[in-house]
């Protein structure tokens, strides 16, 4: 058995990469929806935060939506 062993760093490189990416993601929509509850507890208004949050949980559900279509085709 012959192992490729650059295919194989390059396997783990970018499946390491989309993870903290993706993870990174979802933790801004998670910052941003808590930015909306603390601006609303002091009246503010957090309408670019809340905006931000949704287009960062869009991106992660886009992102497992490619990835489930990779699997699948």
């Amino acid at each position: 058995m012959n192992i490729d062993w650059a295919a194989l760093g390059s396997v783990f490189g970018v499946s390491l990469g989309a993870t903290v990416a993706l993870v990174g993601l979802f933790t801004l929509g998670i910052v941003g929806l808590s930015k909306r509850e603390s601006a609303s507890a002091r009246g503010d208004s957090a309408a670019l935060a809340v905006t931000g949050a949704y287009a960062c949980f869009a991106a992660c559900a886009a992102a497992v939506a490619y990835g489930i279509f990779i699997i699948v085709s």
